[in-house]
């Protein structure tokens, strides 16, 4: 498998992401090793937070979250998933699956011996982070849903219901459409919510020329993007195939049983996923009776809009699962 490494000069002096990088090395399907992109703030021996980002973002959308969870004395942990970020990208789509990114997260769990932690999962770190906790879920107490999906095989008409309730049912239809049709994704006008290549919106957050920069920065050409195209298209069922299909399917299982605390924050006005808290509210068991959070006009990149919000979610959720964890 051929990777590319974003040079590191290309994270220097980003505003408002003065964290240094931690790195462990993943499996590579060929035999190899990439190197795995996070951010490890706070004391080590304080209860984490795993923050996972989407597509086609990176851990620099947490950047106004870390500070709040540091101040009320968690450990913080941002990944990079690879191909995003300071992570490793490998050069062609083929080698970009749902099974491998489930794999590679559930790697870097293990090799950090993650304990007592709270997963808080957004767009494909949902998917995909979700996914990776639960096939490890004795590390978690507590998991958060934010603009968060996860395809249930068992009950794939939740997923088309949640869908057809959204102000725009055919948006992630055509975001699929226009990331197979272009060879490059301007990120940083996709949050500013100036890029409007595929009809729709999804990000409005106010950002300067250096953060919306900074969104770019570990893609200095089209050549790195590959897993930023291709993602959008890993859901479908000819790339998902058995082994991803089975994951989720999986996953799903273990939830339907999950009496930890699970809470949701959604941004409703997401186009694509604003609708499917529904979906985790009722077939959660610990989602039942929790003190979800909705924003009306919230967009797709929340953590950009109510990163307070999620912060005080995020340490409810850490709070309710320590009292679970110590009742007898």
């Amino acid at each position: 498998m051929k990777a590319l490494r974003t040079p590191d000069e290309r994270f220097e002096h980003l505003p408002g992401y003065p964290f240094a990088p931690h790195y462990v090395e993943v499996d590579d399907p060929d035999g190899g090793a990439l190197r795995m992109h996070f951010v490890d703030e706070g004391p080590r021996d304080a209860p984490p937070v795993v923050l996972l980002h989407g597509e086609p973002t990176w851990s620099y959308l947490y950047r106004k979250m870390i500070p709040g969870l540091l101040a009320a004395g968690q450990r913080v942990i941002a990944p990079d998933l690879i191909g995003f970020g300071r992570s490793d990208k490998p050069t062609e789509q083929s080698d970009y699956s749902v099974a491998r990114h489930v794999g590679w997260v559930r790697q870097l769990m293990q090799r950090i011996e993650l304990r007592d932690a709270t997963f808080f999962g957004q767009d494909w770190g949902s998917l995909i982070g979700f996914t990776a906790a639960l096939h490890e879920a004795d590390r978690f107490r507590a998991i958060v849903a934010a603009n968060a999906a996860l395809p249930d095989p068992a009950h794939l008409e939740r997923m088309a219901a949640a869908q057809q309730r959204s102000p725009d049912p055919g948006a992630f239809a055509r975001w699929q459409a226009y990331a197979a049709s272009v060879d490059a994704l301007d990120v940083g006008g996709m949050l500013a919510g100036s890029f409007g290549g595929f009809g729709i919106a999804l990000g409005r957050a106010r950002l300067s020329a250096a953060e919306r920069a900074a969104y770019d920065a570990p893609f200095p050409d089209k050549r790195y993007q590959a897993g930023a195209l291709v993602f959008p298209s890993l859901i479908s069922p000819e790339r998902l195939g058995p082994e991803g299909a089975a994951l989720f399917h999986a996953a799903w299982r273990v939830l339907e049983r999950w009496e930890r605390p699970f809470l949701t924050a959604y941004g409703k006005a997401d186009p694509i996923l604003g609708s499917f808290d529904t979906i985790f509210q009722e077939h959660v068991p610990g989602a039942r009776g929790q003190p979800h959070r909705a924003f009306p006009q919230g967009q797709h990149f929340i953590q950009e809009e109510e990163p307070d919000a999620l912060v005080e979610v995020i340490l409810e959720a850490a709070e309710r699962g320590r009292i679970a964890e110590a009742r007898p």
